[in-house]
């Protein structure tokens, strides 16, 4: 309860201290930069982010990064402590919450390519016996979309968590991303620790194991929250949605955990079902500028309309790029068409920047 209040502080006193945002979010969510690009990062952050009010910054770290616990971990050419410093001291600089993200449970790989987890641990794979294929397609006989690790292997977490902790003490961080998204395969028939189990105790079990051992250090969880609602009976479907019974979850998870609710088509209304069961949530477009503007205006509309119990849950809103980050600095600054998939990213980013700025505090 401490640290949950603690949480709550700060996510207030940061928007005091800003002066910038209505909301204590006003996020981005992108891929941590290559090496080379590390500087134009920094002058993103300076230029374009500060300026804008962006107040969190959520940088996708996976295995971009030279871990000295695990460096079996290590992708190829990945950020040093130096360079992750001037992201973290950017920052600072600018009073902007940085929270590196590593996808934990799902997501451990991704078309032919597995992850480094799986490639240097293959006992933690959930699904020994669906191959990756040679070139992929959606849908498949497997319903492959990405590998999940077995979240009861007995040594899975001596290894993820020694990443985590190294990642969260090298960005100085006060929250830490898992991922947690698109979940898949959980408790399935090829997983002798898994098959037969309940998947959604599965999942919340994961979750509230991570959250356990982040609080140690006084570290606040954050996932996506897709997996938490019934993809189903609320007609959102197998990718916004779950399909696979992990979303009775949502009452058995803690009530500390950070929930990034992700809509990319439309402003779905489900931060009201997030923030009814007791958990703090966020709104997430993508590439529509029109959706970033009405999430903008329905996490307004939530908190303005809601008891100050209900209203605080809000947190605010939080810009998703899937493409990578330096693709993304290149049409950032020189812009395609919003019909280009790659242009859209950069002027949603824009128009969530320009509607918060309009909300009078």
């Amino acid at each position: 309860m401490i640290k949950k209040i603690t949480l709550l502080l700060f996510l207030c006193c940061t928007t005091v201290a800003f002066g910038q945002s209505p909301f204590s979010v006003n996020g981005l969510c992108i891929a941590a930069p290559s090496k080379v690009k590390v500087d134009d990062f920094v002058g993103f952050i300076e230029k374009d982010l500060a300026p804008g009010g962006i107040n969190t910054l959520i940088l996708r770290v996976d295995f971009n990064y030279a871990y000295e616990s695990r460096p079996e971990l290590r992708d190829d050419n990945p950020l040093s402590k130096a360079d992750v410093k001037k992201l973290v001291a950017a920052c600072k600089k600018h009073h902007i919450n940085l929270i590196p993200q590593v996808n934990l449970l799902g997501h451990q790989s991704w078309h032919g390519d597995l992850g480094k987890l799986l490639e240097a641990y293959p006992q933690f794979d959930e699904t020994p016996n669906v191959k990756l294929p040679e070139n992929y397609e959606w849908p498949n006989p497997d319903r492959l979309y990405c590998k999940s690790y077995c979240p009861l292997h007995p040594q899975v977490h001596d290894v993820v968590f020694d990443i985590v902790d190294e990642i969260v003490e090298v960005f100085e961080a006060k929250a830490f991303h898992a991922g947690m998204d698109e979940v898949f395969y959980l408790a399935h028939p090829d997983c002798p620790r898994c098959q037969g189990k309940d998947p959604a105790k599965l999942y919340a079990g994961e979750i509230n194991k991570i959250n356990a051992h982040l609080q140690k250090g006084g570290t606040a969880l954050w996932i996506w929250g897709d997996r938490l609602i019934d993809g189903k009976d609320s007609g959102i479907g197998m990718w916004e949605g779950s399909y696979n019974h992990t979303e009775p979850a949502i009452d058995l998870i803690s009530k500390s955990v950070v929930i990034c609710d992700w809509h990319y088509e439309k402003a779905i209304p489900t931060p009201a079902y997030f923030a009814m069961k007791g958990l703090q949530v966020i709104a997430c477009p993508w590439r529509k500028p029109e959706v970033a503007e009405e999430q903008v205006a329905m996490i307004e509309a939530f908190k303005e309309n809601s008891t100050p119990e209900m209203a605080e849950k809000y947190l605010g809103v939080m810009h998703t790029v899937w493409s990578p980050a330096d693709a993304f600095l290149d049409n950032y600054y020189n812009p395609k068409s919003e019909d280009d998939p790659r242009g859209s990213e950069a002027a949603c980013l824009k128009a969530m920047i320009a509607a918060v700025k309009k909300i009078k505090i």
